[in-house]
């Protein structure tokens, strides 16, 4: 009697919770905090990509932004004193762990792919793109970031960048009237290149990404995943930044926060030059990301921190990534943040 009793009631169980997964509904167990109509615990990633995000308590949000494609576009710089690490820019600062460059663009190019794997798992259809546009890298480099790529399972290639070809767009002196250096004219013009990829290709989002940030395995699916829900809760397109730059912390701004889908994240009124948007926003401030590459502005950065004054920027809390600069500086890894267990991840 008692073996029937229990048959019933578990019969009768599954019936409602099929009959509550039917009408889009989830019910959690507080006895055990877990979610009988999937079998995680309450505290896992609960969201179903492109049609609902889940938070316990906050409840559902439905998906009416969907997003289907990514092109990740990352500017890969390794010449110069490439056996000193100290290619960045302006700066002769060493960088944290004290390699050669090539090995932190290899670890970023690693920590993407790793994460872009994971995304997949998530986002079922989703289609990624991957494009390393390179800038004078020496032959031993070029083969070394191509047999990562044909290592993994995400399409991906790299675009050569020729030195004059954007020259006649990039004035040699900056708003200051100085004379910028070849590294910097290095820089814009990959950062051009990337905006022309952006403008013709056909995607939801772009990440721009600059080759010294190395990811966590989440990154990319939580920032699908928050763009995802955060732009249909606004019925607004986004900004994201994967990191929680130190430098933020320096001013004392009002800020506004929100939950994407495993992390906290906050609008911020400044970034450096890696971030993801829609196309939608790359067609509507078109100019004004081309003039970051044509003429060297102080930060470099300001025609995007002036979009930031009409559009959200969002930053994560704790950061998705780490970016591999001098411990020292306030641009560079992220405060509360495993900064070796990442490294030695993406070897």
């Amino acid at each position: 009697m008692k073996n029937k009793s229990s048959n019933k009631k578990n019969f009768l169980s599954k019936f409602f919770v099929k009959l509550v997964r039917k009408f889009g509904f989830e019910l959690i167990d507080q006895a055990e905090l877990n979610v009988p109509t999937s079998d995680l615990d309450a505290n896992e990633n609960l969201s179903k990509g492109g049609l609902k995000s889940i938070t316990v308590p906050l409840g559902i949000t439905k998906i009416t932004n969907k997003v289907n494609s990514i092109t990740i576009i990352i500017r890969s710089y390794t010449f110069g004193n490439a056996n000193n690490n100290q290619v960045m820019l302006d700066q002769n600062k060493k960088r944290i762990f004290d390699s050669p460059k090539i090995e932190y663009t290899l670890r970023t190019i690693n920590s993407v792919i790793k994460s872009c794997e994971l995304a997949k798992e998530y986002f079922k259809d989703l289609k990624i793109n991957l494009v390393i546009t390179d800038d004078q890298s020496t032959k031993e480099s070029l083969l070394r970031i191509d047999k990562l790529l044909k290592s993994s399972n995400i399409d991906g290639k790299i675009i050569n960048i020729k030195e004059d070809e954007f020259s006649d767009l990039i004035s040699e002196i900056d708003t200051n009237g100085e004379k910028i250096s070849k590294n910097m004219i290095s820089n814009m013009t990959n950062f051009l290149k990337s905006i022309q990829i952006a403008e013709n290709e056909n995607s939801d989002l772009f990440y721009f990404l600059e080759d010294d940030y190395i990811h966590t395995k989440e990154a990319i699916s939580e920032m699908i995943f928050t763009y995802e829900k955060i732009s249909s809760q606004l019925n607004r397109e986004l900004f994201l930044c994967p990191a929680d730059y130190p430098y933020l912390y320096s001013n004392i701004d009002n800020t506004k926060l929100f939950f994407g889908n495993m992390r906290h994240w906050r609008s911020v009124n400044e970034t450096l030059l890696t971030f993801l948007t829609s196309k939608k926003m790359i067609i509507k401030y078109l100019d004004d990301l081309k003039e970051i590459g044509k003429k060297r502005h102080h930060p470099m950065e300001l025609k995007l921190h002036e979009i930031y004054k009409k559009e959200y920027c969002l930053s994560p809390i704790p950061s998705l990534a780490m970016h591999a600069t001098n411990v020292n500086t306030i641009y560079g890894i992220p405060p509360n943040f495993n900064w070796k267990k990442v490294w030695d991840e993406n070897k």
